[in-house]
């Protein structure tokens, strides 16, 4: 029989594998949030904007793709354990996301600011009680 211990030492091993494994696809999903959100800079000013925005330009299709990837991200929380209500709030930041940035000309500069990927990221961060330097 295990001593005691040995047992709490195992579950501490596992426990830092656990989280090693959650940062490791929080990194993932951080990278894609930042590709859809704000991978370019204008230089001389704060303002960023991603892939989601250029994909906005085409109409329907882009909207769409920026919101099935939108989609994985919220399935890799729930994978991860995130709850429920969180997990809705999360399709709530999409469905703002794709339903203004459905809307001709208006939904492309809603997609500049809204940044509904790096929101869900938030989502995801705060519940785990990660800060942006741990990623």
């Amino acid at each position: 029989m295990p001593s005691t211990a040995y047992a709490a030492d195992f579950m501490r091993a596992a426990d830092d594998v656990g989280r090693a494994e959650r940062l490791r696809r929080l990194r993932r999903l951080a990278k894609l949030a930042r590709i859809m959100d704000t991978a370019v800079g204008i230089p001389g000013t704060r303002f960023r904007f991603g892939a989601d925005a250029l994909l906005g330009l085409v109409p329907v299709i882009g909207d769409a793709s920026g919101a099935i990837i939108g989609l994985a991200i919220v399935n890799e929380a729930r994978r991860l354990g995130v709850p429920k209500r969180k997990l809705a709030r999360m399709l709530y930041n999409l469905g703002v996301d794709a339903t203004v940035g459905a809307v001709p000309l208006v939904g492309d500069v809603f997609d500049v600011y809204f940044k509904a990927h790096k929101r869900n990221i938030r989502v995801i961060m705060d519940h785990f009680e990660i800060s942006d330097r741990d990623l």
